[in-house]
């Protein structure tokens, strides 16, 4: 399954309600199991981003999806960037000339 890792910025709103937050992540979890998404890692951070998860997903739309749902509820905008394992790579790599 495709790889992504989505960088999050708490807003206004989630700021506001951080005591919630450990439970929007459980959450966003069960949100990301309907999705057929898998949340493989989730961690609070330090520095430019509040929020770095990498989860795992059938494709980019239920990835999309699962990115509009949570940002519809208030608390986050997010970055999602697609990851690639050494095995994509190289794959990749054959292609180029």
């Amino acid at each position: 399954m495709p790889t992504f890792v989505v960088l999050g910025h708490f807003t206004d709103q989630g700021i506001r309600n951080i005591k919630d937050t450990t439970k929007r992540a459980e959450a966003f979890r069960a949100a990301a199991k309907a999705h057929g998404v898998t949340v493989k890692e989730l961690f609070w951070t330090q520095g430019k981003y509040d929020l770095v998860t990498i989860v795992e997903g059938p494709d980019e739309t239920a990835i999309a999806a699962l990115g509009l749902n949570a940002a519809k509820l208030g608390n986050i905008r997010s970055q999602t960037l697609r990851a690639f394992n050494a095995a994509e790579m190289e794959k990749i790599l054959e292609k180029v000339s």
